[in-house]
């Protein structure tokens, strides 16, 4: 008998692939009932898969616009799916201006928020820094990177796919296989907006800043 509890003692311990490993990981729900992944990153926790929701947190929609000239003038919150095509949704997440991203009405789930330019460095930091964390951030393979995706090991979790964007003066879409740009919640001028940049060809996380209008993903971190 006490052999037996010893052993179950210890199955519960390192030993059990469900036990303390999982402590890293959980799942989190938006207004819409979708369900995501989640992952530990040093002291942060984050998204482990692009925003898709279609509401506001209070519950008010989000338009969807289709139209490439309705991108373009579009000067309040919008989202999209890649192509047009709400299959990819599932797989990429969808794509929003930085308008949808600021509203005060929140995109993020109850708990959570867009994070700012300081939130994102801190995850590069942990990471090793912007010409390292690339690598560590974005999924293994070619199923949804482009070859060579470069150094990629996903050792974060982070579990990056390679959206796309829509650009914001032609409302065209482009770059899916090839990159991922991440909204920041944090503006850089009255017409731009800082974001972060994964490449396929790149171990980097860059930082840059462009027009709000850009359709990007979204990633989002806990409160």
């Amino acid at each position: 008998m006490l052999l037996a509890l010893l052993f179950a003692a210890c199955s519960d311990d390192d030993d059990n692939p469900a036990g303390p490993a999982d402590k890293n990981t959980g799942t989190v729900t938006d207004i819409d009932g979708n369900v995501y992944q989640t992952v530990k990153i040093g002291n942060q926790w984050w998204m482990a898969e692009n925003l898709r929701v279609t509401h506001y947190q209070n519950g008010d929609p989000i338009p969807n616009v289709t139209d490439d000239n309705a991108w373009v003038a579009q000067a309040t919150g919008a989202y999209c799916n890649y192509s047009n095509d709400p299959a990819l949704a599932t797989i990429y997440g969808r794509l929003y201006n930085w308008y949808a991203v600021s509203y005060m009405r929140s995109i993020a789930p109850a708990g959570w928020h867009v994070p700012t330019k300081t939130e994102w460095q801190q995850l590069a930091d942990f990471l090793g820094g912007d010409s390292l964390a690339g690598g560590k951030m974005k999924e293994e393979g070619t199923a949804h990177w482009k070859t060579p995706n470069t150094s990629a090991t996903n050792e974060s979790g982070f579990a990056a796919r390679a959206a796309g964007s829509r650009h914001e003066s032609t409302g065209k879409f482009g770059f899916r296989f090839l990159s991922n740009d991440y909204w920041t919640a944090t503006e850089f001028s009255g017409t731009s907006a800082w974001y972060r940049a994964l490449s396929n060809t790149t171990a980097s996380l860059g930082a840059h800043a462009n027009n709000k209008h850009y359709g990007f993903s979204v990633r989002c971190v806990k409160d």
